[in-house]
């Protein structure tokens, strides 16, 4: 606890002048671009790998970089995403997973959930990812088998995302764009899911091509007006 009040102290005083212009300007309200959904893992810190300053990322953490499904369990993640489109109108969800997860390693290893109700039963959003492994890839396990639960649980969290009625209705009508990354701790790199080649692969600075995990926009066009009879 010192640690982090030696650390505020050292915030303040050395806080430059366009550092306290921002900070006053945000005072009255946030106009955040991204709404990033990542693990509570201790080790991954959006603002910092992506450079961000204060405003720019609504941030939601997690065990596991879980959102529900829409209906089945009402949480403060579903309602943090309903608050960042309808509100915040935020034009990007990122679900972030990130290497050596301990949640992942927990749905490898159940009997490590021993004692920890809570933890068991929120990880059973998580099951999706640990059924589509165990089905297609039966052989594979460790820290290969760790990857394929971790770039799963990505997907299937998007599944889920999608089923929020706010945000199915903001991607029919091409306000908000969804992706599923996976921040890789050792290496300081991010693969993205490219739904389009079913796999993950490396996001990589000015490709024009990154990959989203957005259905094609319904309604970004009006309406046509019927002409009089």
């Amino acid at each position: 606890m010192e640690r982090l009040i030696q650390g505020f102290d050292h915030f303040r005083r050395h806080m430059t002048d366009e550092q306290r212009d921002t900070f006053a300007r945000l005072a009255s309200g946030q106009a955040p671009h991204t709404m990033f959904i990542t693990c509570a893992d201790s080790r991954v810190m959006p603002e910092m790998i992506f450079n961000a300053g204060p405003g720019d990322l609504f941030v939601y953490r997690n065990v596991g970089n879980i959102v529900p499904p829409y209906a089945q369990h009402v949480s403060g993640v579903v309602a943090a995403i309903e608050y960042a489109v309808t509100a915040l109108k935020v034009q990007h969800i990122v679900i972030c997973g990130h290497s050596d997860c301990g949640a992942m390693k927990a749905l490898q290893n159940p009997a490590a959930l021993k004692g920890k109700p809570s933890v068991e039963q929120w990880l059973k959003h998580a099951d999706v990812a640990r059924y589509v492994v165990a089905e297609n890839r039966p052989t594979i396990h460790g820290e290969e088998g760790l990857r394929y639960l971790t770039e799963e649980n990505v997907v299937g969290q998007i599944e889920h995302l999608r089923t929020l009625p706010a945000v199915a209705a903001a991607m029919a009508n091409g306000s908000l764009r969804i992706h599923g990354w996976i921040y890789d701790i050792a290496n300081t790199e991010i693969t993205a899911f490219d739904p389009l080649e079913g796999r993950f692969r490396p996001l990589i600075d000015g490709d024009v091509s990154a990959p989203d995990a957005t259905p094609h926009a319904r309604f970004s066009t009006p309406t046509p007006v019927a002409s009089a009879a």
